[in-house]
């Protein structure tokens, strides 16, 4: 069994909690970042932690990254259609980032910004890719990396679960090895706390998702932030 730390928080900035994480029984971890006015992302992203628990408990397992993106795919049509018949939620959305351990196979299906990430020998590697217009850029080799961080339009996504009636999802499996730890998170996390601090973090904190969100609240926690951090025996 995992070791497993989560925390959630609203920000400094923020009034309210758009950001929604669940822990699914059998080993498997979701966060999600809502968007949209009001209180429509908080509604988008409690919608898709709640799709995404009723569709894989209906689901036999073990589960694969295909299970999993079959179930973001649900929730896209799910929270599309109420944002189609109530104004008030027109243009909600949210990420999604999915991890599942089986063993020593892991998998995951992945949409918007939110972060899994894995470290490893001491080593933090980004696994999941942005679906972000800036990371757009970085990849085209147009801005770098440091100048993603701070640009006007990194914010805006390329994809997001139930802002389309249809969604792009990244998936894939690979091993799992023991002491491996892995990182899911909102961009509050990645936007306030760099790559360094976040793996010093994960290797020396008794209490790594706590001390994670309370770096983002100390370098200004201008965005909700969430993390879940799973410890591979």
């Amino acid at each position: 069994m995992s070791k497993v730390f989560q925390a959630t928080h609203v920000g400094k900035v923020r009034h309210n909690n758009e950001d929604s994480l669940i822990v699914i029984e059998p080993e498997t971890f979701v966060v999600a970042d809502g968007m949209g006015g009001a209180s429509a992302g908080e509604v988008a992203s409690s919608m898709l932690v709640e799709t995404v628990k009723n569709f894989l408990t209906n689901s036999p397992a073990p589960w694969n990254e295909i299970t999993l993106a079959q179930a973001i795919t649900r929730a896209n049509e799910e929270i599309w259609n109420l944002s189609q018949q109530n104004e008030d939620y027109r243009g909600m959305g949210t990420t999604a980032t999915i991890l599942y351990l089986d063993g020593d196979r892991a998998c995951f299906a992945h949409v918007g910004d939110s972060r899994l990430y894995l470290l490893r020998n001491g080593i933090l590697e980004q696994i999941t890719e942005d679906h972000s217009y800036v990371e757009t850029l970085v990849r085209r080799g147009e801005i770098t990396e440091a100048q993603a961080r701070v640009h006007p339009m990194k914010n805006v996504l390329t994809q997001a679960v139930g802002a389309m009636s249809e969604v792009q999802i990244d998936t894939a499996n690979f091993s799992a090895q023991p002491d491996d730890v892995f990182l899911l998170c909102t961009d509050g996390l990645t936007n306030m706390v760099d790559d360094e601090t976040i793996a010093r973090i994960l290797q020396t904190s008794p209490n790594p998702a706590e001390d994670l969100i309370n770096a983002a609240l100390d370098n200004g926690g201008k965005d909700n932030v969430s993390v879940i951090v799973v410890g591979v025996d």
